[in-house]
């Protein structure tokens, strides 16, 4: 069984920094496209960026981009998604998912279960 677990989250001022571990267990991951996705009350779920199955590169939605960075661990089944600079706005649960680049959360096949980030202006 395939497992992805989100750790990590918690309340933090705006401005503040917070980082996001994702572990994945059951499936070595080492070979999948990952990505971190979010979800405020009331709204869609949101792309926040994405990481290829080597950590070479990266992409960003844009209301994130300089402020957000996505990295693998050495292992590869570990993902971090590293916030800087919190607005207000980044307030929601994340989530990581695993199984493609692309910003369509049906393009995923993998999912953890989110980890609340909620930022205090």
């Amino acid at each position: 069984q395939v497992h992805l677990v989100e750790s990590g989250g918690g309340l933090v001022q705006a401005g503040g920094s917070l980082r996001l571990s994702c572990a994945a267990s059951g499936r070595t991951f080492s070979s999948y496209n990952m990505g971190w996705f979010r979800q405020a009350p009331g709204k869609e779920r949101e792309f926040v960026g994405s990481i290829s199955w080597n950590g070479d590169s990266t992409n960003y939605a844009d209301s994130v981009k300089g402020r957000f960075t996505i990295t693998r661990g050495s292992g590869a089944n570990t993902m971090y998604l590293q916030m800087n600079s919190l607005k207000f706005e980044d307030t929601a649960v994340y989530y990581c998912a695993a199984g493609s680049r692309g910003s369509d959360p049906r393009m995923y096949g993998y999912w953890g279960q989110g980890t609340q980030v909620t930022v205090s202006s």
